[in-house]
């Protein structure tokens, strides 16, 4: 959710006006809009930057399995080596340098695999991180979601002056969207 960057400032004018209206009630309202638009922004930018880490992380998951495929292949061609070696030792009577060059990249696959499962390894928990990040994500839209209705319906309390109803069911969702960011992070 994107915010105008100057709409702090907006519940701050809307509550200096109040203010000046001598109701404590009022007064009350309009500090409570503009802690909640401070809470609001605050979430907003934590549901930013967990979106910005989902995708990241998914990036990093997609470029370690590319590493992975190429590992793999690159085993493969050494298993091909192995086979032809060892097959033109068997052939030609073993010759010594057959057999070598056979065990040589029976080494190097033994090496190439285990990087292999290094790499898919580091990506299936990247891949995870990104579920985790985009779970979160979702949490604080709900909570982000959740101030805004209450910043919006504690300002009713305002228009319709001074009725208790509309500010008792702000602070609620306020209270709500709180705990569901805090829950977000648990």
């Amino acid at each position: 959710m994107t915010e105008s960057p100057t709409e702090p400032f907006e519940h701050a004018e809307h509550a200096k006006h109040v203010a000046h209206s001598g109701d404590d009630f009022l007064s009350l309202v309009s500090v409570v809009i503009a802690v909640l638009a401070v809470v609001a922004a605050t979430v907003g930018s934590l549901e930013t930057m967990e979106t910005a880490k989902a995708f990241a992380e998914k990036n990093a998951a997609v470029l370690l399995q590319s590493k992975a495929s190429d590992a793999w292949a690159y085993y493969q061609a050494k298993s091909v080596k192995l086979n032809l070696y060892t097959l033109f030792g068997e052939q030609t009577g073993a010759k010594p340098e057959y057999a070598e060059k056979a065990r040589r990249y029976e080494g190097e696959q033994k090496d190439i695999e285990k990087q292999a499962r290094d790499y898919e390894h580091k990506s299936h928990e990247a891949l995870e991180a990104s579920e985790a990040h985009e779970h979160r994500h979702h949490i604080l839209t709900v909570a982000v979601t959740l101030l805004h209705i209450a910043i919006a319906i504690a300002t009713i309390s305002i228009i319709v002056r001074g009725h208790r109803w509309p500010f008792h069911g702000a602070l609620l969702l306020g209270f709500a969207g709180v705990a569901g960011a805090i829950f977000a992070f648990i």
